[in-house]
This record gives structure tokens, sequence and C-alpha cells, in this order.
């Protein structure tokens, strides 16, 4: 068994009641023996899907916009990116024909003695 495992283990272990608990269904359940009340019952669930429905849409909304702001700083970021990109080869074509002038004059001066 991996090192790691056990102290991982030990620190979710205190937290799984809660985890299952927030994962258990929130919606009233339907009782078979409760037929005079059906009505009722299909009121209630009804009024709990449109307050999640409401709560979704909410959540859906605030994500999208963070989306948008995440997407608009990476544009952002590849803009700048691009731009170094684009100095750098420059600046390495620039060094790269200083390089060659400095071979060319080093080859003419080896040569000329």
């Amino acid at each position: 068994m991996p090192a790691w495992l056990i102290p991982a283990l030990k620190a979710v272990l205190p937290h799984v009641g809660s985890i299952v608990s927030a994962t258990t269904p929130v919606f009233t359940k339907k009782k078979t023996d409760v037929a005079a009340n059906q009505l009722l019952l299909l009121q209630q669930q009804i009024t709990e899907l449109q307050a999640a429905t409401s709560a979704n849409d909410s959540h859906i909304k605030e994500l999208a916009a963070q989306i948008e702001n995440t997407v608009a700083a990476l544009e952002k970021g590849a803009s700048i990116s691009d731009a170094m990109h684009k100095r750098l080869l420059m600046l390495a074509g620039v060094a790269t024909a200083l390089s060659l002038i400095s071979l060319g004059i080093a080859l003419f001066i080896l040569v000329a003695r």
C-alpha cells in the first residue's frame, strides 16, 4: 500500500458522513401510505423543483460570468505572449545576423593574414 494513502484516508474519513448527507436527495419523497395528501405532496414537490431550478439558474449565470472572465484573461495573456514571441523571434534573427557577420569578419581576417 502506498505511504501517502494512509494519511489521505485519515484526513478524508472524518468527513465521509457530511459528504454522504450532502449528496442525499433533498426533495420530498413519496409515501405510499398517504393517498389523501397526494395533491399536497405533488404541489410540494413542484415547489421544491421550482426552487431548485431557480437556484440552478443563478448558479449557471454566475458560472457563465466566471467563464467569460477567464476566457477574457486567457485571450489577453495569449496576445501578450504572442507579442513577446514576435519580439524574441526578431531578437533571435538579429542575433543570428550579427553572429554571421562576426563569423564572416573572423574568416576574412583569418584568410587575409
